[in-house]
């Protein structure tokens, strides 16, 4: 997620000044910076000396080790942890301030969703808003409450891995019904951006129902697709999803 986000300021309009990496011996920091014009830092302590604002991006159970190396240097940070609430995140590292968010892949792109937590207004006039600005450059921003960010990672940053999955399997599908691969990957992709664009102002229910003429090719699709008990799969996934995050903690 720290790569998404670094890429996805790498081309917007707000940007950081500048960006340093830091990773743990993997590599994967100095090849970000290289291919995003950062810089890789040797040390954690290094990079929280000198950055402004730090995008805590690691697993929950290396918060522990993770934190005191933070705490007291850097302005503000932006925690990216799943499943690691306030009470976690606070505590380890005062006295900086940070800000709990969960943003989806599509933030590489500049067309993300990012959920966080409530701010103060004191809180929105120092570093923490502006982060918040930087945040807003990679896409759609929404303040919820801590208790909705698990549901909301389970449908907005878990989602798209489900939808990628039904690309997929359409593009496959329509590979096997005689398309060139490439011309089967276009059709469908495309169709799918243009289906999320549509559902920013259509309800999905109607939707559907404004396709699947009566006794038409597409009601037959969803037939066969009620028939797998695919709805009832999707909202199990989400179900699936929420217990992982709730194991975690």
């Amino acid at each position: 997620m720290a790569a998404a986000v670094a890429r996805g300021w790498a081309g917007a309009s707000l940007r950081p000044a500048r960006m340093l990496f830091t990773d743990s011996g993997s590599g994967r920091a100095q090849a970000l910076a290289d291919e995003v014009g950062g810089e890789r830092l040797d040390s954690v302590e290094d990079m929280a000396d000198r950055a402004d604002i730090v995008v805590l991006a690691v697993k929950p159970a290396a918060l522990d080790a993770v934190a005191p190396r933070i705490a007291g240097r850097a302005g503000g940070v932006i925690s990216v942890l799943g499943a690691t609430p306030l009470a976690l995140l606070e505590p380890a590292l005062a006295p900086t301030p940070v800000l709990r968010t969960m943003p989806n892949l599509a933030v590489e792109i500049g067309h993300g969703v990012i959920c966080h937590t409530p701010l103060s207004d004191e809180a929105r006039s120092g570093v923490l808003g502006e982060a918040l600005a930087l945040l807003g450059s990679l896409g759609s921003v929404f303040e919820i409450r801590e208790d909705e960010i698990d549901p909301a990672t389970a449908v907005m940053g878990c989602a798209p891995a489900y939808i990628a999955l039904a690309v997929e399997a359409l593009i496959e599908a329509g590979v096997e019904a005689g398309l060139d691969a490439e011309l089967s990957a276009r059709l469908v992709s495309e169709a799918a951006a243009g289906t999320g664009r549509h559902l920013l102002t259509h309800d999905a229910g109607p939707m559907q129902r404004a396709i699947a003429s009566p006794g038409g090719s597409t009601e037959a699709g969803l037939d066969e697709l009620a028939r797998r008990d695919v709805h009832d799969a999707f909202k199990a996934a989400v179900d699936a999803s929420l217990q992982r995050m709730a194991g975690a903690r």
